[in-house]
């Protein structure tokens, strides 16, 4: 199997270290923005988006235009690289099964100073310093070595320093498991996971911090400042198989505006819980879990969450009387109660394992 893992640094910049780095940074700024410009205007006039080449090729025209010169001081293959990711951005914002929005405008200040290398041929690394095309060699923290091959090279800013991230690839045995373990998770709002076993992962609530006994709403592009090593997700990971509900995201966020001529009901209640939703990051988390189970030789599968909620997990009867709130689950038949998400967890796992055990389901691709 293939292992890709990321090595993050601090680069050890200077005034005209930095100065290089925020003309790369505005460039791929200025790409993004133009190219979103056109492809939106593309679209009010009911035309074929353009595709990667084709942006590639304006790309080439722009750089030699003496009005828009100052984009070839700066490297091609990071325009290209936001080219590719605006293209991908716009096919999930217009995609119905995608839960991602359109793509927006980026502003100087605002969101995050960040440009790709993608071209392995590029990269170069040596002694505690790494080589970026068109800024030279730059110096990093070497605060641990690098393992595997380099393949892409991301620099970022954070406040007032700037980060490489070099992601590796390397070669390794498909690993096994020690354990043989198995267990179900409930996702949501109010308790981001809880599994079978009854270990419970608390939601971040990424929108929101705290100071004193105040609570603060933040937008969201100030969230990379507000960042710390403790607003990761940790989850135990010693169970060898992990079953999880398959959320339908892009239809549980949906807007419940309506048209004008036929208004919906409960919008500002609706648009909170959409928040909500995407606020957890429960997408990435399954991506995260999936790859990071492969690596320990672990299985993820999604499960249809249909009745997990209401299911009986002692007697299997399922009824919606048996959900009298929202954190309680009380069996009208056989009069079992427990928390509703636990119970919910050990629905998901029952139906995993039969689902998984005739081929029903499929192990989530890491």
């Amino acid at each position: 199997m293939v292992i890709r893992k990321a090595f993050r640094y601090r680069l050890k910049t200077n005034q005209a270290i930095t100065q290089l780095l925020r003309r790369v940074a505005g460039c791929v700024r200025f790409v993004w923005n133009r190219a979103l410009a056109l492809q939106q205007e593309r679209l009010k006039q009911g035309e074929k988006l353009l595709g990667y080449a084709e942006l590639c090729a304006l790309l080439t025209v722009w750089r030699h235009d003496p009005a828009t010169a100052f984009l070839a001081e700066c490297p091609v293959h990071t325009q290209q690289q936001t080219l590719r990711d605006l293209s991908r951005a716009l096919r999930d914002g217009l995609s119905k099964t995608s839960a991602k929005r359109m793509p927006r405008f980026k502003k100087k200040g605002r969101d995050l100073d960040s440009f790709r290398y993608p071209d392995p041929k590029q990269l170069k690394l040596e002694s505690g310093r790494v080589f970026l095309p068109k800024v030279g060699w730059v110096r990093y923290r070497d605060s641990r070595p690098v393992v595997g091959t380099p393949a892409v090279i991301t620099v970022s800013r954070r406040g007032e320093h700037w980060y490489v991230s070099i992601q590796t690839e390397r070669d390794a045995a498909e690993p096994v498991h020690p354990l043989k373990t198995e267990v179900g998770g409930d996702m949501g709002i109010a308790r981001f996971v809880t599994f079978s076993d009854g270990e419970v992962v608390e939601p971040l609530d990424s929108f929101e911090f705290r100071v004193s006994s105040f609570e603060f709403r933040v937008e969201e592009f100030t969230l990379f400042e507000l960042e710390t090593p403790n607003s990761r997700r940790e989850t135990n990971k010693t169970h060898a198989t992990v079953f999880l509900e398959d959320l339908k995201i892009a239809s549980m966020s949906a807007s419940a505006k309506g048209t004008t001529e036929d208004p919906g009901q409960n919008v500002k209640a609706k648009s909170g819980l959409n928040k909500a939703i995407l606020d957890q990051g429960w997408y990435e988390f399954q991506r995260q879990l999936a790859y990071k189970l492969r690596w320990l030789g672990g299985t993820l599968f999604l499960v249809p969450p249909r009745d997990t909620s209401r299911r009986c997990s002692a007697c299997g009867h399922t009824a919606a009387e048996n959900r009298p709130s929202q954190a309680v689950f009380r069996c009208v038949q056989c009069g079992h109660s427990e928390n509703a998400d636990l119970n919910a967890a050990k629905n998901v796992l029952g139906a995993g394992q039969a689902l998984s055990a005739c081929g029903a389901i499929k192990p989530v691709a890491a």
